[in-house]
């Protein structure tokens, strides 16, 4: 006779002619019940207890606040690497972790001698592999929105943007105009972060930029027509300045070094760098890494006021000595 069957007869008053059931069977029977009973309600308790407990987890604004933080971090570290040789490194870091795994399983004991040692400096070894990565990201941060300092010390911008503006009109007019003539030339344009490191490399000029200064600094044979000149606050301040390449391998095999420099360039810092091609007369300009070509006078020149000025469109074409004033100075009627 089945469970059901048992407990139909149970409810049912006893036995009957098809299903003849004992008072014996019918205690028997009762007591497992009772004892089934019993079971479920400690589990059940058990349960409730898990889920009262679950509940009464305290779990305030600031914790909320450490599990955003904490993604944001790893989602930022992923993007800055996804798209590196980091990335590789990391995937070659998380190997060596399963072979770690599977050595001490399998009771290796020289092999884990040397894993563990590996991992013991871990730390150092990340530091030592991710240094250009580290320091992009401290560099980011040093430089973001975020930090108000910069923005104390800064006070009034007004003659600067002038002042950047003008050396804007002048190095896209010089650019042009070596572009007509296909001579090669590589002018970076520091933003927040200074490039010291680079400028020591050159040769210092500190002067006001104008396109006839930049167009005589890369007049082919000229003594510092084969390196790059660095703008600061709208003043040249050397030439010649030696730059990193980039680490970039798929990039095309028709950008030469003053491109791939430009690029590298752009890697390690927030500056943004122009690009004269001397075989095509293409300009180009590098941003973070991104190389874009094919620009006419009047896109550089947008291009480098919207990204070396806040608001630059805005406070710098139609403001008071604005780019488009000074264009069409003295054409009043």
């Amino acid at each position: 006779m089945s469970f059901f069957d048992k407990l139909g007869a149970l409810f049912s008053g006893g036995a009957s002619a098809a299903n003849p059931v004992t008072t014996a069977e019918n205690l028997s029977f009762s007591s497992q019940i009772i004892e089934k009973l019993s079971e479920n309600e400690s589990l059940s308790s058990e349960f409730v207890d898990f889920v009262s407990k679950s509940l009464s987890i305290d779990f305030g604004f600031f914790d909320f606040l450490d599990i955003c933080f904490v993604a944001f971090i790893l989602y930022n570290g992923i993007k800055l690497i996804r798209e590196t040789r980091a990335f590789q490194l990391v995937k070659g870091l998380l190997l060596l972790g399963v072979i770690y795994l599977i050595i001490n399983m399998l009771n290796m004991e020289a092999s884990s001698y040397i894993f563990e040692f590996i991992f013991k400096n871990i730390f150092i070894i990340l530091v030592i592999l991710f240094q250009q990565e580290i320091r992009q990201v401290i560099e980011k941060v040093g430089t973001s929105k975020f930090t108000s300092i910069s923005l104390l010390l800064k006070g009034n911008n007004v003659e600067k943007n002038k002042v950047v503006s003008d050396a804007v009109i002048e190095i896209s007019k010089a650019v042009q105009r070596m572009s007509d003539s296909k001579t090669g030339s590589l002018i970076v344009m520091e933003k927040e972060l200074l490039l010291g490191d680079v400028i020591s490399t050159g040769t210092p000029v500190d002067a006001k930029v104008t396109h006839e200064l930049v167009g005589n600094i890369f007049f082919p044979n000229s003594p510092l027509h084969d390196g790059a000149a660095v703008v600061r606050d709208g003043r040249l301040l050397c030439a010649g300045c030696v730059l990193p390449l980039t680490k970039n391998q798929n990039i095309s095999s028709d950008l030469g070094t003053r491109h791939r420099a430009a690029m590298g360039m752009s890697e390690q810092s927030d500056a943004i760098v122009i690009v004269t091609s001397e075989e095509t007369g293409i300009i180009s300009v590098a941003v973070g890494g991104e190389l874009t070509r094919n620009l006419t006078e009047s896109e550089l020149r947008e291009k480098l006021i919207d990204y070396l000025i806040e608001n630059g469109n805005e406070n710098v074409l139609s403001g008071e000595g604005g780019v488009i004033k000074k264009l069409f100075k003295g054409k009043k009627k």
